[in-house]
């Protein structure tokens, strides 16, 4: 059984985490501290105990935006540790997803909780623990993007992602499945993908370039075809993109 330790710095939402995290019978114990110090100082006897001792902790479900240290502050720290504590983020604000799965954290529930997705949470926690040891992920392991859908969290593939389009603050990653909708500028995803494979052909539009099935030029315009999506090119674009096209097709880097 599990032994959890839940970190919110507003107590009522600490209140009611720690009735549902005792409710689940896959829980042993669960603690509770209202500041990242707190929390730390917890984590620390429990490191210092051992995976053994009656200190040790499985797992921390822990609130974001706090006073002081934030949670993705903390969950930094605990990064340094030769054998930390799994991290569940549990929090009212979507737009840290993509920081939070950098830190390998287990799960992301949004804040009102849901007893059956916390639930979800709890069991990718006990599987992770009891099932088998924590995997390690090889080197050259698929990068994935959490997507937030119904209160259930999603991973997808940026090697499943065709193309990217941009919607405000927000982009939609089309897939050959369907389309997921994150909250994440395009142009962080295209630093963060241009290693990828990823080109921006458009202010609209950022694709992966193996998808594209052909360049189209039409007069002044130039577009590309992406399975069945047609996409414009945009001038400052265009050259660039023709020089890839052609360097790809010539088997050059």
């Amino acid at each position: 059984m599990l032994r959890v330790l839940a970190v919110d710095d507003e107590e009522p939402a600490l209140g009611e985490l720690l009735y549902l995290l005792r409710a689940d019978p896959r829980i042993r114990s669960a603690e509770g501290a209202t500041d990242a110090t707190g929390a730390l100082r917890r984590i620390g006897r429990a490191l210092d105990a051992g995976p053994d001792g009656e200190e040790t902790i499985d797992v921390v479900f822990l609130d974001i935006h706090m006073a002081g240290l934030t949670g993705l502050d903390v969950a930094r720290l605990l990064a340094g540790f030769a054998r930390p504590p799994l991290i569940v983020f549990v929090t009212a604000h979507e737009g840290f997803a993509v920081q939070a799965f950098d830190l390998e954290a287990v799960d992301y529930v949004l804040k009102p909780v849901r007893r059956e997705r916390l639930a979800e949470a709890v069991r990718r926690v006990h599987d992770l623990v009891h099932a088998a040891p924590a995997p390690v992920a090889p080197v050259g392991t698929p990068e994935q993007v959490p997507v937030e859908l119904g209160g259930v969290t999603r991973f997808v593939a940026v090697d499943d992602i065709a193309y990217v389009e941009a919607q405000g603050d927000y982009a939609r990653l089309h897939t050959e499945e369907g389309s997921h909708l994150v909250r994440i500028p395009l142009s962080t995803l295209e630093e963060r993908w241009a290693a990828r494979g990823f080109v921006r052909i458009h202010r609209s539009h950022l694709v992966a370039l193996d998808r594209i099935d052909e360049l189209r030029l039409d007069g002044g315009a130039t577009s590309v075809r992406v399975g069945t999506a047609e996409l414009a090119v945009s001038r400052r674009h265009a050259r660039q993109l023709r020089d890839l096209l052609m360097r790809r097709a010539a088997g050059r880097p």
